[in-house]
């Protein structure tokens, strides 16, 4: 086992505000709300992305980090979702022409990997898939087969009970055109379902979720990228099989409108969904089913006109039936940022503060059976990861 330097972290809880039926309270569950600790990557610098099994006890994680002598180090790195250490670095590689990326772990715990590699005398890097199937085998080795030339994967379904998947991604060398990718990743197979640029470009701040019972993608965006009392958001909800779409006007409360959708996530199981939006520091559930509205609420201690505390990504327990969202400003400031939690009816159940987190923070990963997630944080940002339970 490699050593990782790790710290606990201060953790500041916000109880409650009160109790929210068919929920347990932090004291019934018996379990410490709050921070845990911080992990930084062995090879440290800056992490490009990571996931955790959610049903297991690994995660995956890469990162990047300029030498002193010139060129840089990357490393593919596993790490236990417990202890927080660095349990193998799968792989290590020097130099300038190569670096890594985490796209997400799936079904049966296999992990896509994006290995950019930038051909010498070029500034831009030509894109390999590649898997570790499964993550506990601590090794890069499978490759991905896109159906689609030149991909860049932006988003990723994050339902693992599922063995087929959605990404959403734009054709590097067709103006940045938007597709759904639909794959079954272990078995290397899948198909591409072609979305209008004009509705699904990435200026709309376009965000991805997976209705799993209902075999459908889910798409939020702003139709006019976050334009002041500019039209409704747009939920959109595309066949899987077929392509076919619907699409739903969400909730546009507040004196300037909601602008951006700043996050989504979707029970796969319930078809409840959730959303963040940006200038009304807002949080929406719909039931898909019926595509209706649930209910807007204001995230604590904020108004419809108050941007700069506006949540940003949203993760979901499936499980527990649980919201967490992300938010950069939480009330005064005082307690840096929070993850909010919500449940599907759109009550408030607690607060978690004392990150610190970037804007547009990544959404938080999850291990529903062990209430513990893990986010971007820690006094270094996007170089360390920390650990929390809600």
């Amino acid at each position: 086992m490699h050593a990782c330097s790790h710290r606990f972290a201060l953790a500041f809880l916000i109880l409650p505000l009160f109790s929210i039926g068919g929920i347990a309270s932090a004291a019934e569950r018996g379990t410490a709300v709050g921070l845990g600790r911080v992990l930084t990557a062995q090879g440290g610098g800056q992490i490009f992305g990571f996931d955790i099994n959610q049903a297991g006890d690994e995660g995956v994680l890469a990162s990047s980090v300029d030498l002193p002598g010139g060129g840089r180090l990357a490393t593919v790195e596993t790490f236990d979702q417990d202890t927080g250490r660095i349990t193998k670095t799968v792989t290590r590689q020097q130099g300038n022409t190569s670096e890594y990326g985490v796209d997400g772990i799936f079904a049966g715990d296999v992990a896509l990997l994006t290995h950019y590699v930038t051909p010498r005398g070029s500034i831009f890097p030509k894109r390999f898939y590649e898997t570790m199937n499964p993550v506990t085998a601590q090794q890069i080795n499978g490759t991905w087969t896109p159906p689609l030339a030149n991909i860049d994967v932006l988003m990723a379904g994050t339902d693992q009970s599922t063995d087929e998947t959605v990404l959403f991604v734009i054709e590097l060398k067709r103006a940045d055109r938007p597709s759904l990718v639909v794959t079954d990743i272990a078995a290397n197979t899948s198909k591409a379902i072609p979305l209008d640029p004009a509705l699904f470009g990435i200026g709309n701040s376009v965000h991805l979720a997976q209705y799993t019972a209902a075999n459908q993608a889910v798409l939020a965006l702003s139709p006019d990228a976050g334009t002041v009392r500019g039209r409704p958001p747009v939920i959109a909800l595309v066949d899987l099989d077929t392509g076919a779409m619907e699409r739903f006007d969400g909730y546009n409360n507040g004196f300037f409108h909601s602008g951006f959708v700043n996050g989504l996530a979707v029970d796969p199981e319930t078809g409840i969904a959730a959303t963040t939006t940006e200038l009304n520091s807002q949080v929406e559930f719909y039931d898909l089913n019926t595509k209706t509205g649930i209910k807007a609420v204001q995230l604590p201690c904020t108004t419809d006109t108050d941007q700069v505390h506006s949540g940003s990504n949203i993760a979901v327990d499936p499980v527990n039936k649980l919201f967490l969202v992300t938010e950069t400003t939480y009330c005064d400031g005082r307690h840096g940022s929070a993850i909010v939690v919500y449940d599907e009816a759109g009550n408030f159940v607690e607060a978690i503060t004392g990150f610190n987190f970037a804007i547009g923070e990544p959404a938080p990963v999850l291990n529903p059976s062990k209430r513990m997630g893990w986010v971007f944080s820690g006094p270094e940002g996007f170089s360390q990861l920390q650990q929390f339970f809600y």
